[in-house]
């Protein structure tokens, strides 16, 4: 039988690790949201949308980053890299394709619920430990990317008819 400190050691050996999860899933959204914004020419509400939560993804990281310090972690350097590298991968790829911003925007909208579900897990691991300013912290970044996938569920149609429209426009770039 395991005893109540090793329960809580494992408790925040896991709060750690997501942690530094949340952190490369945060590097990982910068490099993807500035890959993308910095591609977007015709789109001028959806770049402007991303150029905002690009600012709040930077402040996230900090918090986390704030998280960690408290139990005296850092992030992990190594899982930031792969994090940023997928990131780059993923905007190879979305240059690849005739309608980059319906597939940009689509996976965007993809990755906010990904960290949704990510925050409600720290907040819920941060609960069972009584950290509650961890769990504060995580509520605060849960209610931004709820809010940026609400918007994209929200504009998706509205992207996806502008792409429409430009794509059977002469002369016009639809793309991006």
């Amino acid at each position: 039988m395991q005893s109540a400190q090793t329960g809580n050691d494992v408790r925040v050996e896991r709060l750690i690790e997501w942690l530094r999860d949340a952190h490369a899933m945060e590097a990982q959204a910068e490099t993807m949201l500035n890959k993308q914004a910095a591609r977007i020419e015709n789109y001028p509400e959806l770049k402007a949308r991303i150029e905002q939560h690009i600012v709040e993804t930077q402040n996230q990281a900090r918090l986390i980053e704030s998280c960690l310090q408290r139990y005296d972690k850092s992030y992990s350097g190594i899982k930031d890299l792969g994090g940023k590298m997928m990131a780059m991968g993923q905007a190879m790829g979305g240059m690849m394709v005739s309608d980059e911003i319906v597939k940009g925007a689509q996976m965007g909208y993809v990755f906010e619920n990904l960290e949704i579900a990510s925050y409600t897990i720290l907040i819920a691991a941060a609960e069972a430990l009584g950290d509650t300013q961890t769990q504060q912290i995580c509520e605060r970044i849960l209610q931004e990317e709820i809010a940026m996938a609400e918007w994209m569920r929200q504009h998706l149609p509205q992207i996806t008819q502008a792409y429409l429209t430009r794509a059977v426009t002469p002369d016009v770039e639809a793309k991006r």
